[in-house]
This record gives C-alpha cells, structure tokens and sequence, in this order.
C-alpha cells in the first residue's frame, strides 16, 4: 500500500468517524428537546400570568438596554420597553458614549432631569457623566445613564451597577418584546427549590418582514428575503431543538445576548461581563457556572422555548459575515479563558460534556470542514478519490441536515406555530433544500476569517447596520422603527 492510500484512508475515515460522532449528537440533541418541549408546555398550561403579574411575590426585574448611536430608533425603542408588562419593573438604558443626539432624543421625549445618584461600583466600568430620571410619573420606571464610551460589555456592567431588583434582564436595545416576556422568563427563578437558577434564556425569533406598530409586534411573517429567511430556520433549529436539549441536561453553555436574564447576586460574585471578549453573552455564562461549580452551589441554567423576543437579522452577506466572524472570535476566546474546565471532572457536566462538545463540535466543526475540502481537492488533482464513497459520503450528510432542518420545522408547526401559513412553511422547506448549498458554505468561511482574525488580534466588534422593520398597514402616523442603526460597538 502506497503512502498516498495511506493518507488518504487516515483523513478519509477520520473525517467519516468525526461526521458520525457529530450526526450522533445531533440525533441525540434533537430526540432529547422532544421531552423538554413537551414538559414546558404542559405545565404551562396550567400556569395563570395574570395572577403572576399582580403577586405581591413577583420579584423585581430591571431591564439593562446598552445603547451606542441609536438616534434613529432609540426613542421607540425605549416606548416598546416601557410597554413590557410587569409590576415590578425598572428600565435602565446606557448610552455608551453615543457619538450621535441619541441622550438629546430621551430627554426631549421622555422629560429627563439629571438626579444625583449613588452608583455602588461592585463591577469596575469607565466613568459614569450622569443618571436621569423623568419629571413624569408616567416613566417613573425609565432610568438612563450616561457614560464614557467602553462597548457592550462595560455598558451592561454599568447597568448591573445600577440596578437595584434581584435579576436582570440584560437585552438588545432594538430588540422588540412580547407583552408578557418578562413574566414568563422569570417563572424558571421562582419554580426552582432544590436547586438556584442562576440564568435563563428565551427565545429569540427573526422580525424582518414582521409587521410592527408603535413598538409592538402586530403580525408576524416569514421573511420574504432569502438571508433572513434562512437564518429563520437555523434559530429555529438551535432554539427549539439544540438549547431545549442542552437546558434539559442542566449544560447549557451560551444564553444569547439579545435577551437573558441572570440572578444579579451570583452576576456580580462571578465577576459581571467581562469586556476582554466580544463573546462576552457565552463567557458570562460560562463564568457563572464555573462559579457555582466551585463554591459547590446546587444551580441550574434554563431556556424558555416560547418566542418572546424578536430581533432583526442581517440582510446581506457583508454584515451576516462580521456577525459570524465575531461569534467564532468569542466561541475561541470563551474556551481559551476557561481551558481549565476542559475533561476536568471537578466541574462535572460543564467539564466532561458541554465544554469538550463545544470546542470538538461549534469550535472546530468549520475548521475540519474547510481542512476536509481542501484535503478532498488535493486528493482530486492527484487522482486519488473514491468518487463513489465521496458522493455516498456526501448525500448522506446533505439528506442528514435537511432531515434534521424538517424535524425542526414539524416541532415548530406542532408546538408555537408562528408561521400560520401553508405557503410559509413550504418555502422553509425549500430554504433547508438550498441552505447547505447556499448558506452554509458561506457561514464556514465566515467562521474560518474569525479564526483568521483573532490569530491576527484582530478584535473590532464590526458595524452592523440594519434595513428596518415593517410597519403596520394599519397604523399610517406610526413612527417607524428601526429604520436604519448601528449595533451597539466601541468607538
């Protein structure tokens, strides 16, 4: 036997072993979600929000929304905020050094006065220039901070500092909420007794094409464009699916930074957000757990599978890229703080499955994906490939995911079914028959850039602006929102 054949069959059936390994897990994740999904629904049936939101038990909330050049959405915005249901509520929205009128908007809008405020430091953060509060008792529950510029991290960490209710609810600014969001995300907090829910996630769902009115989601579509349409069915794929199963096994990793909420006490022990990382949503999480595996703390970290939280996806391929790029950064920087945890039995689930399954299977998952095909073409050239193996190989991963992507549509149909129309569903079917032609290729070599990127220190967050939500036919005076804004990033 040649060398070549011997290479050949070492990386061919290397790369055969790590698919199988992978598509184990992913039959595992998806079987697994089954039994979550149906267990929260069914004791949510039971549950009467109504009694919730006026307990006297209910406890407090405060809503942390990091803001950075917002002018052109921030004052509906912050009225979709204020509309959120629930008692007790305090809205504590940072300008992190804004570079635009975004300040100048709030105060005109909402009648804002500076107030002298005591800020416990707990979190070291950049300078706070001033805290306001409205003259109208209608925003008693609006709180806006203005600070210097120091990116998300520092921005959500000022917030932790100022809040005074035992959990946070940290969240995108632009993002839009269901009435009852806040409601059902802390359920997960008060239900627990053995153990102390330190986190809980929710959610999030694609809002472009959706129609919006006055901040509010008034009806929901699929979107019409391909991009978001696509991304539509991977968050349906990693919400309902991956993160159920994850939460049911108590290893859940990463809760998205679009909207969460945290046990403030046990936030601020482990050390708040750290702003080294522009992971910093997963590196928080990880950090928590890593806390509370060490105190030897009973704890848990949950996921809600209803769709609370709607938020706009990139619509072209340049700002989809430096999204994905700097999820990869984050993902490699979150494992390089935390290596310590890697198969170390002392940090139990964390250690021995959801840190090895996320650096073998999210972290090099692309990397072998790109190395397989370059290692595929040099074989071709060489006149050393199996054509009938490759394309064998290659139809079962394809029919694999699309069988997968189907599995995740039934659960959605069968559970929330927010896509109400026949023609929707269809077209997501057809998005999963062109996704791993089209899209994922594409999302592989964003990822190998961000490795790229961070090997080159290269850490910039990336502009992210944004097309802008429809509005209500219904409602021809309704400010528009999200017209066009930049995400939230350092100057």
């Amino acid at each position: 036997m040649s060398w070549q054949q011997i290479i050949f069959d070492i990386l061919t059936y290397g790369i055969l072993g790590y698919s199988v390994v992978l598509i184990f897990f992913y039959l595992f994740i998806g079987i697994y979600s089954i039994g979550e999904t149906r267990k929260y629904l069914y004791k949510n049936s039971f549950t009467d929000y109504s009694l919730l939101a006026v307990s006297a038990e209910t406890p407090g909330i405060s809503i942390i929304a990091p803001a950075y050049n917002e002018s052109a959405t921030i004052v509906e915005n912050v009225r979709s905020l204020l509309s959120v249901y629930y008692s007790t509520l305090e809205l504590i929205i940072v300008n992190d050094g804004s570079k635009d009128d975004s300040l100048q908007l709030l105060i005109d809008a909402y009648q804002l006065e500076q107030v002298p405020v005591y800020i416990h430091e707990q979190i070291p953060t950049k300078p706070v220039r001033g805290v306001y509060k409205s003259r109208n008792p209608v925003f008693s529950k609006l709180v806006v901070v203005d600070k210097v510029n120091g990116g998300k991290a520092d921005a959500l960490n000022v917030g932790v500092n100022l809040s005074t209710k035992p959990y946070v609810v940290c969240i995108d600014v632009d993002c839009i909420l269901e009435e009852d969001a806040l409601l059902k995300m802390i359920k997960p907090f008060l239900e627990s007794t053995n153990k102390r829910v330190i986190a809980s996630g929710g959610v999030v769902r694609i809002a472009n094409s959706c129609e919006i009115e006055s901040g509010r989601l008034v009806e929901v579509h699929l979107p019409k464009q391909f991009l978001p349409r696509v991304q539509t069915l991977e968050y349906i794929r990693a919400f309902l699916l991956g993160r159920m199963a994850w939460s049911r096994l108590n290893g859940l990793l990463l809760i998205s930074g679009a909207f969460g909420a945290f046990d403030r006490e046990i936030m601020i022990k482990a050390g708040g957000y750290n702003h080294n990382t522009v992971g910093e949503d997963m590196e928080l999480v990880v950090r928590m757990r890593r806390y509370m595996e060490e105190q030897k703390i009973p704890y848990k970290v949950t996921y809600i599978p209803d769709p609370l939280c709607w938020t706009e996806a990139p619509a072209s391929f340049k700002i989809l890229g430096r999204q994905r790029n700097r999820w990869t950064r984050g993902t490699i920087e979150t494992l390089g703080f935390h290596k310590k945890i890697f198969f170390n039995p002392r940090y139990g689930l964390l250690g021995m499955l959801s840190y090895p399954y996320w650096f073998f299977f999210e972290f090099l998952a692309p990397i072998i994906e790109a190395f397989g095909m370059a290692v595929f073409l040099v074989l071709a050239a060489l006149g050393l490939v199996d054509w009938t193996f490759f394309f064998a190989l290659l139809y079962f991963i394809v029919a694999f995911g699309f069988m997968y992507s189907v599995f995740a549509i039934f659960m959605e149909v069968i559970t929330y079914n927010q896509y109400k129309k026949k023609s929707e569903v269809w077209s997501l079917f057809t998005t999963a028959m062109v996704e791993p032609f089209y899209f994922h290729p594409f999302v592989v070599w964003s990822a190998i850039m961000g490795n790229i990127d961070l090997a080159r220190k290269k850490n910039a967050w990336g502009e992210m602006t944004r097309q802008g939500f429809a509005k209500a036919p219904t409602n021809t005076n309704a400010n528009p929102v999200n017209t066009i804004s930049q995400k939230h990033g350092n100057s």
